[in-house]
């Protein structure tokens, strides 16, 4: 049996022709058949009825089946015609196949003919159905992909906006702009929350009226982004419920999305259309990921901002100093008060992220963490510097302490630094414990001086070996290679100097406040010990240096 939809037009005057063919042989087996006895009604059934085949009589009353077939395609009719001709018909025949016609049968006519006939045309017609329906589905899924791909292509141009842009105005415009092209909105705008005025200013917005931009920086509520930040909910609102509210008069869809840090809703981004037309739940989704960015470009710029002025005043402060007493006393009282609230305030935002309080980390937001922990690390190092500057007037605290342990503690205090900068960390240690008496927290920033240099002046995938060598009866012997670009011979004799850099050895990246080399000699010599370095250009550098055993103290 066959579908009941298929249909089948008979036009045929003789009715026993006719009744043979629908109730015979078409009937049983399913097909919806419709009998007319003349061409000029068979023209308007083929528009009313919609057959998917037409069986045509070749010689009928009036207009002929070639005449039909004419009227067809005049119509625009693309209907399979199935002709019933008599023997020595031949040419008309032929002349109807040449206006169209899918097939014929013989008069007179045998059951089994006209079913074959009809399959055959079907064959056809559901052919063509299943490529038109095929066609339809290729293009919905076309325009769904390139829906998907401005999407995609819209969420990669915020993130990489929100990773390389810390201009606020330039960074909050991209950030709407996005918002409007990915739902497909005619508005958008974007409110801040001001802690100081409690009130959200307008800080960037698409296609806005001249009145409302006017607003631009200044505190302004549109109806209902109040109600979502204090929410904390996404809302989608259309129609005739848009009314009760004033941005009613920009548009009749509106879709408002709260952008947060944790649990605070620090600002709202909304978008608009003209027409009623709601916003999809996709639309909301991809809203939220824009907000997502949002929420991370308003943290990184402040933070940005605040990290680059602190750590080029202190900086500057710091290399301006005196390497006298005095001088040592007041950097590191001024330092520490400046550096106490920009390290914890980086080390909270830093834990967010890694958290992933702020959404899961994308390849945008990792590139964002390495540039914040780069940050972090120049500062802490100004920090541990002070710290050296503070504790190396002389050892406070000896022991006999064992140096393999030293060197374990410091190689897992850079672990994550070196993985960061893609260096190897290897330790030659003896078997047997090598004892120095020490202060370990004095030796521990001498290591901590000397594997942060080797590593900032390694090469990627280079390796630093750190090795101990001793015994109760010599000095304990300890040296930290890398494969650095080296020093020049002329500059070896000042590398231990205060604020002393070396031409082409630092950049903005590595940073440095060229006293850790003077530190590490100073805090050597307290312990009775000798600092010294072997390097040649382009073959990297080893700094040595030794302690005393516990019976040469």
């Amino acid at each position: 049996m066959v579908d009941q939809e298929e249909r089948i037009l008979v036009v045929e005057s003789d009715p026993m022709v006719s009744d043979l063919i629908a109730r015979q042989a078409l009937t049983p087996q399913g097909f919806n058949v419709k009998i007319v006895s003349e061409a000029s009604s068979a023209i308007q059934q083929a528009v009313e009825f919609a057959p998917d085949v037409v069986i045509a009589n070749l010689e009928l009353p009036g207009l002929s089946g070639k005449d039909l077939m004419v009227a067809l395609s005049a119509q625009q009719i693309d209907i399979p015609v199935i002709m019933i001709a008599p023997e020595g018909k031949e040419r008309d025949v032929i002349q109807a196949f040449r206006l169209g016609a899918s097939d014929y049968v013989g008069s007179p006519v045998r059951e089994t003919e006209v079913v074959s006939a009809v399959e055959r045309a079907l064959k056809q017609v559901r052919a063509r159905s299943e490529r038109e329906r095929l066609s339809r589905k290729v293009q919905a899924t076309n325009e769904q992909l390139q829906k998907r791909v401005r999407e995609l292509t819209t969420i990669f141009s915020i993130g990489k906006a929100v990773t390389s842009v810390t201009g606020q105005d330039k960074l909050f415009n991209t950030i709407v702009e996005g918002a409007v092209s990915i739902t497909e909105a005619d508005y958008g705008w974007l409110l801040v929350f001001d802690e100081r005025e409690d009130v959200y200013i307008l800080r960037a917005f698409i296609n806005l009226p001249k009145s409302l931009a006017a607003n631009l920086n200044k505190a302004w509520d549109d109806g209902i982004s109040s109600l979502v930040a204090r929410s904390g909910e996404a809302f989608s609102i259309h129609g005739e419920a848009i009314e009760q509210f004033q941005m009613s008069a920009l548009g009749k869809a509106a879709l408002i999305v709260p952008v947060k840090v944790k649990r605070q809703t620090i600002a709202t981004l909304a978008v608009m259309r003209k027409d009623p037309n709601e916003f999809e739940p996709s639309d909301q989704a991809m809203l939220e990921a824009v907000s997502d960015y949002a929420s991370i470009s308003l943290v990184n710029v402040r933070l940005f901002q605040a990290i680059d002025e602190r750590a080029g005043t202190l900086q500057a402060a710091v290399e301006r100093a005196m390497v006298s007493e005095r001088a040592k006393e007041e950097i590191i009282q001024n330092v520490g008060i400046e550096l106490h609230e920009p390290l914890v305030s980086t080390k909270d935002y830093v834990e967010k992220l890694v958290k992933g309080e702020l959404g899961k980390l994308s390849n945008e937001q990792v590139a964002v963490l390495e540039i914040l922990d780069q940050k972090l690390h120049r500062v802490v190092e100004i920090v541990n510097v002070m710290t050296m500057m503070h504790e190396v007037t002389s050892p406070k605290e000896l022991a006999e302490v064992s140096v393999n342990n030293l060197v374990n503690q410091a190689l897992s205090r850079f672990k994550n630094f070196s993985a960061q900068n893609r260096t190897k960390l290897t330790a030659v240690l003896p078997s047997e414990p090598v004892l120095a008496y020490v202060d370990a927290n004095q030796i521990a920033l001498v290591f901590d001086a000397l594997l942060s240099n080797a590593i900032k002046f390694s090469p990627k995938n280079g390796e630093v070996v750190v090795t101990v060598k001793g015994d109760p009866e010599e000095q304990v012997h300890v040296s930290v290679k890398d494969e650095g670009q080296g020093i020049a011979k002329k500059n070896l004799k000042r590398v231990f100097d205060y604020f002393y850099k070396i031409d082409g050895q630092t950049n903005d990246e590595v940073g440095g406040l060229g006293v850790g080399l003077t530190l590490v000699k100073e805090i050597v010599n307290a312990h009775g010990g000798e600092v010294w370095v072997e390097s040649k250009l382009e073959a990297g550098s080893t700094f040595h240096f030794t302690l005393l055993p516990k019976e040469a103290v």
